[in-house]
């Protein structure tokens, strides 16, 4: 089904340029959103019916790269730069040992929760903003079509 995917690569680039903004402004860097969107995958719920049929982010494989969100945040500040996230409850400053638990799916503290949750939501809100693209530009129903076939 990958096919549906590089047919609306024009449109993920221009919906890319105007979700800047929105990332810009949420808990995550562009350096940690794009992080974020390597482990992000987007599929057609009900595609086999126009009325139903909506892009929804399969982010299961979120948990495992959020211990490396740190990582970014740690690279960024020894650098220089902002620590996204530090004033908005952000990284747990917890270092290797908790990156280790976390990706064992040990470390289940609530700030990690709730930085899983706030990523998800971002990406759910990312695919919502693509299918408005694309029933904005009449390329939805091809779309559809194409990830059903």
């Amino acid at each position: 089904m990958s096919d549906w995917t590089d047919a609306i690569v024009g449109d993920r680039m221009t919906v890319d340029r105007e979700f800047t903004d929105r990332v810009v402004n949420s808990r995550f860097s562009t350096q940690e959103w794009g992080l974020i969107m390597t482990a992000a995958e987007f599929e057609i719920e009900h595609a086999d019916d126009p009325e139903r049929a909506r892009i929804v982010a399969d982010t299961t494989k979120l948990p495992a790269i959020m211990p490396e969100l740190e990582n970014v945040r740690s690279g960024m500040a020894a650098m220089g730069g902002p620590a996204a996230g530090a004033g908005s409850g952000g990284g747990s400053g917890g270092g290797i040992l908790d990156s280790i638990k976390g990706a064992l799916g040990l470390g289940g503290d609530d700030a990690n929760d709730e930085e899983l949750a706030a990523a998800e939501a971002l990406v759910q809100e990312y695919a919502d903003r693509l299918q408005e693209h694309l029933e904005e530009n009449g390329t939805w129903e091809q779309v559809r079509i194409a990830y059903q076939e």
